[in-house]
């Protein structure tokens, strides 16, 4: 195994020359333990790593820290420890569910990403736009597998396939089925040395039984499928890098549940283009595409050759991202009130503890 086989490249290679003349190791994360982390050097020695000091100190968000598939510098000793983490080439990030406004990142340095959806129940359109929004964001290619297609009618699987394609042109969608191979004939276009790729989609979607025809054998326990809801229950519970014996490099990531936006509003209006060229054909410029007279939003609505839902779902995810940034702009505020006052009150306790016998600072020089 070499550097080249974990996705070490000539960017990576510029960023972490400062720390060689300090006797460290570039090393790749494989797994978050919550307290220390699993990292991969590259003669494929696998070591258990704690984060230094300094490393949590300095990253501003839980977002900056280091996360699976991130690059480190590694000092190789009798901790093992982080000095530094490495600039992402991409990152895919989510925001956190419930109210908070922190970023939360999915995977790090990532070339490709797979959604993986059946034609049957877990078919949504609207969430998969969601998904297309943050992968567009982070800069990886992405890929949708409509899986489990011995489930269902060839049309019906079709169809499913099709209906994405038309949700993002530029995705590769491909129907396979894991328990038939075809998953596996299809993946490993994308898998290739120092390639990263990660899955993701709800649980029982077939991704676990996909790892387990990448690697031969039953390395994850796949459990049955509930007969009601076609789910069955993914055994996943921690995201981690694998390498693949063929070359490649997989992250696996918990079933997905809500796909809460993290995204910014050009990668929202890139991927609805066709919304942004109806728009601009209304009679007025700031046409709230509701009653106003000479609305092209509308009357393609009314004709049928815009689908209602999707302007619906532009809507919500627009007004999702106009929230997000507001909430990000009150917490950055709110942050850089607390650093003042932190110097205000630094500065104060600074004052009282001088010793005008022991200052040695002329007297029009010292701060009043």
């Amino acid at each position: 195994m070499t550097l080249q086989d974990l996705g070490w490249n000539d960017a990576f290679a510029a960023a972490f020359a400062p720390f060689e003349k300090s006797g460290w190791l570039p090393a790749r994360l494989i797994r978050d333990n919550k307290i220390t982390y699993g990292a991969l050097l590259h003669d494929g020695e696998q070591l258990e790593v704690v984060m230094s000091g300094k490393v949590y100190h300095d990253a501003e968000t839980d977002a900056d820290l280091p996360a699976v598939g991130d690059w480190v510098a590694l000092d190789v000793g009798s901790e093992n420890v982080i000095r530094a983490r490495l600039p992402r080439q991409t990152c895919l990030s989510r925001k956190l569910p419930g109210k908070s406004t922190e970023e939360q990142v999915i995977a790090a340095n990532v070339d490709v990403v797979v959604i993986v959806t059946d034609a049957g129940a877990d078919l949504n359109l609207r969430r998969m736009e969601r998904f297309f929004g943050i992968i567009g964001r982070s800069g990886a290619k992405p890929v949708v597998l409509v899986n489990k297609s011995d489930l269902f009618p060839a049309a019906q699987n079709e169809a499913a396939a099709e209906s994405i394609r038309a949700l993002h042109p530029d995705a590769d969608v491909h129907v396979t089925c894991a328990e038939k191979g075809r998953s596996l004939q299809v993946l490993k276009r994308y898998l290739k040395r120092g390639i990263s790729v990660t899955l993701l989609g709800s649980s029982g979607v077939g991704k676990s039984s996909i790892i387990n025809r990448l690697f031969g054998d039953d390395y994850q326990w796949t459990d049955e499928v509930n007969e009601a809801t076609g789910k069955g229950r993914h055994t996943t519970t921690a995201r981690e890098l694998m390498i693949l014996p063929g070359g490649g490099i997989l992250i696996d990531n918990p079933g997905v549940r809500e796909v809460h936006m993290w995204t910014d509003e050009a990668t929202l209006r890139a991927q609805f283009t066709d919304l942004e060229d109806l728009a601009a054909q209304c009679k007025y410029h700031d046409c709230k595409h509701r009653s106003d007279t000479g609305c092209a939003i509308r009357a393609a609505m009314s004709a049928g050759t815009l689908n209602a839902e999707r302007f619906a779902a532009f809507q919500k995810l627009d007004e999702e991202i106009e929230k997000l940034r507001r909430n990000r702009k009150k917490r950055q505020m709110t942050i850089e009130r607390r650093s003042k006052r932190d110097q205000r009150t630094e500065a104060r306790h600074t004052d009282d503890r001088w010793d005008p016998e022991h200052d040695e600072t002329p007297h029009n020089h010292r701060r009043r």
